[in-house]
């Protein structure tokens, strides 16, 4: 009993500060069985090991459960690709409640200068509404089109064909997106990051968000946002109080309704996450849910009748079964009333989530070669990453890579049995001897869903590396290097 409320208090002193504005409560007291959270994270880790990176489950307003997969942390941002989107659709509606647009607005009347002389029908009668549901007409994602355009993508953008009228075809389409942000840049004069600052960020403790820009200093809008996993469950829980926030209204009532329900059909699979409906940005999901969420498995799901919210990040090739392992073991858990403290399951849990990590490379800490290997460097043979030489450091007690790219230079510190830092970038590795002949190092770039493995082979005064990427393009097809002293 002693031992359980020192760790039940020592949790609350730990991570009180990651929890902005959203005190901590017991599982059971918020009405979720402490077994069923700690159900949730054993499945994750047995049938999906290495791919989750944080969650926070918030009910009745409280934080429930919460982890960081060690090298990742609460005070580091996160990449959260496509889940960005929502918080462009937000700025939307906040704009219209202030006057400075209409949803039903025509695109091209935002954009004289960059409109083809002759636009078709179809582009004249595109409105924000087509973009905000995934409707704009066009027959493909306009995305990738919409780069050839290197100067101006909103150029590249209105001068794609439209192959159907907007608002009767759905298609997931991230260069719209981008528009909403050009849109919000143009009519507030603003930036999206500064704009949404004190409207959104700022009352949320949302602190430091970053976001990408075009090369015309356009917010990407559909992608490209930081923030911690805390944020995205601010954000959540501010949706699922339609808008209000500390007693003030950030986000118009009827936007968080009109954004969050069925907008436009996306197919008719009763069984998928992804054909339930989509809203302004914003995805339907079973069980009369919504989300939020990016590639590799970054999500902000909303439970309104269950009063709750759950905010994932991750690094994942499957993100839908990450979603059913939630409806498996988290949904079902949230009762309608308070349930009985249980002391020993809390505490069982809670020594998990404060021991929570992402594999380490197992194997020996040295090798017959280690000195030999590191006594000069290796020059490598021309290569897509333009990576001109690496040195290793294995025989001192802080081993490292450093890795030169003609005069630039970074270094990874790599931990035995542990995760090192790197000297600049978020990146944490470990490494071990597999072999007499093979060094493997495990790198976490942890502001990202990627990781690195790196398979090094000796041969004589030869150095082999293998990388594989976890997720992303092209992560089935292993990166080979070649280099010699």
């Amino acid at each position: 009993m002693k031992r359980f409320f020192i760790l039940f208090f020592l949790q609350i002193i730990i991570t009180s500060g990651y929890a902005q504005n959203l005190p901590l409560a017991s599982p059971e007291s918020v009405g979720i069985s402490s077994q069923a959270i700690l159900n949730f994270v054993e499945a994750v880790e047995k049938q999906r090991p290495n791919e989750l990176h944080s969650f926070m489950l918030i009910r009745h307003g409280k934080v429930a459960a919460q982890g960081w997969w060690n090298p990742y942390n609460p005070e580091s941002p996160h990449m959260l690709f496509s889940l960005s989107k929502s918080f462009t659709s937000t700025a939307i509606g906040i704009a219209q409640s202030e006057g400075l647009l209409n949803i039903n607005d025509p695109i091209i009347s935002f954009f004289p200068n960059e409109t083809p002389k002759d636009p078709s029908n179809n582009l004249k009668e595109m409105r924000i509404r087509d973009l905000l549901k995934m409707s704009t007409g066009h027959k493909e994602d306009a995305t990738d089109r919409m780069f050839k355009d290197t100067l101006s993508w909103v150029r590249g953008f209105l001068s794609l064909p439209v192959e159907f009228k907007p608002g009767t075809h759905f298609v997931y389409n991230s260069a719209g997106t981008f528009m909403l942000s050009a849109i919000i840049q143009k009519v507030s004069g603003k930036t999206l990051l500064e704009y949404l600052t004190p409207r959104l960020f700022a009352p949320l403790g949302i602190e430091h968000p970053t976001w990408e820009k075009s090369p015309d200093g356009i917010d990407i809008g559909g992608w490209g946002l930081k923030v911690r996993t805390q944020d995205i469950a601010n954000f959540g829980q501010l949706y699922l109080q339609k808008g209000m926030w500390n007693g003030k209204q950030l986000i118009p009532t009827t936007w968080v309704a009109e954004a969050t329900s069925f907008q436009a059909s996306n197919g008719s699979n009763p069984n998928s996450d992804w054909d339930q409906g989509y809203g302004y940005q914003f995805w339907r999901c079973r069980h009369n849910l919504y989300r939020g969420d990016g590639a590799f498995g970054q999500y902000c799901i909303v439970f309104p009748e269950q009063d709750a919210v759950l905010a994932i990040t991750s690094g994942t090739k499957d993100m839908g079964a990450i979603m059913n392992l939630v409806w498996e073991h988290l949904l079902p858990a949230l009762k309608e009333s308070s349930l009985p403290e249980n002391k020993e399951t809390q505490t069982a849990l809670q020594s998990k989530l404060s021991k929570l990590s992402l594999s380490e490379v197992k194997g020996e800490a040295s090798s017959p070669i280690s000195k030999s290997v590191s006594e000069k460097p290796y020059t490598m043979a021309p290569n897509g990453e333009h990576i001109t030489s690496i040195r290793f450091n294995l025989k001192s007690k802080t081993p490292s890579v450093t890795i030169f790219k003609g005069d630039k230079s970074s270094t990874l510190s790599l931990g035995y049995n542990s995760f090192a830092k790197g000297d600049s970038l978020p990146m944490e590795s470990s490494y071990a001897w597999t072999a007499p002949d093979t060094l493997e190092i495990k790198t976490y770039a942890y502001e990202t869903p990627f990781n690195y493995t790196y398979t090094v082979v000796f041969k004589k005064e030869k150095v082999f590396i293998t990388q594989v990427t976890n997720v992303g393009n092209g992560s089935d097809t292993p990166l080979k290097l070649e280099g010699e002293k």
